[in-house]
């Protein structure tokens, strides 16, 4: 079981995406997503898994929550620096996790 100091070691924020790229390299198919987390965090790239549930022109301007403190992880030709939240439907397509509100940019997960 994890404790609550576990949890707390994970640094998960709101961010805006503002560029979202096919992402022909991965081994599976994939977007090149960079998102934007206000003035403490910056401005971050990730690669995501989601090309069943999203169009390119889908996402530009969404808030999606992000594990912003892991370490960047090579992916082929592209560095992910962030852990872009999903969870699977019933046919276990990834589908991202977004506040239902407008919230800042930046703000953490409690």
């Amino acid at each position: 079981m994890a404790n609550i100091e576990d949890f707390e070691k994970l640094d998960i924020r709101v961010g805006r995406i503002i560029d979202a790229k096919l992402f022909p390299e991965a081994r599976k198919p994939a977007y090149r997503l960079t998102i934007d987390f206000g003035p403490e965090t910056g401005v971050k790239t990730s690669s995501a898994q989601i090309t069943d549930h999203y169009k390119l022109s889908d996402l530009s301007g969404k808030l999606v929550l992000a594990v912003v403190n892991l370490p960047p992880r090579q992916v082929g030709p592209f560095v992910s620096e962030v852990l872009t939240l999903g969870l699977p439907d019933e046919t276990n397509k990834i589908k991202l996790v977004s506040p239902d509100g407008k919230v800042p940019l930046g703000a953490r997960l409690y």
